[in-house]
């Protein structure tokens, strides 16, 4: 299976193609640059260096939300452009989800952070369970054998909690609840570091740079597990998840109360 990967959920621009579990391109910049300007050209590079020809996927991968809402809109608007020119389905593999693919295998809580402001993140709980993957949700696995696996093991990936926009506060102590050592990943970990450090009563550790932010060969990893689960989107069908309004929604309402004196 061929999966083309977009994740532009945050400040990190990435794209990435997976062929057959081979990672065979990866492109990705943290550079503060908008996504409407590295988007489509990193596209066209990773096309040409790999010699790839569109038409052969067979699915586009998306970074579905929740996340920056420009930069949501902006994947999501590429993802269904290159869906319907091709006649190829989506597959919305959840930010927080794909985030904490990058982990996979670890036998810590995961513990995915995106900088959500109004001092509050976007955030999941997760852990990888050994047994092979396949079911209808991200949260099913099957049992391993009894000798623990062996060469080919896999792992599933299980929701523990469901990503969700709260304040740091709320999701550490959910963390202290499970009494299990963590992993902290994400863009908002070095924005509330102090804050996670204050309230987490469990061991923890942060993870390393080159695994800290959205990558696109997660998502197309994730992508092609759910893929092979059949589930799949048209591009006609695939809408953003947001979680929350954006300020410029927020910012109308409260006009349109003052207006009204509501």
């Amino acid at each position: 299976m061929k999966i083309l990967a977009i994740d532009t959920s945050g400040l990190v621009a990435s794209v990435a193609l997976v062929e057959d579990d081979v990672l065979r391109a990866e492109f990705t910049t943290n550079d503060k640059k908008t996504h409407s300007q590295t988007l489509l050209p990193m596209l066209d590079q990773l096309r040409q260096m790999t010699s790839l020809e569109l038409d052969t996927v067979d699915a586009i991968a998306i970074a579905a939300g929740p996340g920056s809402f420009t930069g949501l809109r902006i994947g999501s608007a590429t993802a269904k452009g290159l869906g319907l020119a091709l006649g190829k389905p989506l597959v919305e593999v959840p930010t927080l989800e794909g985030l904490a693919y990058n982990l996979y295998g670890s036998d810590r809580l995961v513990c995915p952070m995106m900088d959500a402001r109004r001092n509050q993140v976007y955030t999941g709980l997760y852990e990888f369970v050994p047994g092979e993957r396949g079911g209808e949700d991200s949260a099913h696995v099957r049992n391993c054998p009894e000798d623990g696996g062996g060469p080919g093991m896999s792992f599933g990936l299980h929701v523990l909690r469901d990503q969700c926009a709260v304040d740091v506060k709320e999701i550490v102590e959910a963390c202290n609840s499970l009494d299990r050592e963590v992993i902290f990943l994400g863009d908002g970990v070095p924005v509330y570091l102090e804050q996670i450090r204050e309230y987490c009563k469990v061991p923890c550790c942060l993870a390393p740079a080159h695994l800290s932010r959205q990558r696109a060969a997660s998502v197309a990893a994730l992508g092609a597990v759910y893929a092979a689960e059949g589930r799949l989107v048209s591009a006609g069908e695939h809408r953003p998840i947001y979680l929350r309004k954006s300020q410029a929604e927020r910012e109308r309402e409260e006009a349109d109360g003052r207006h009204t004196g509501t």
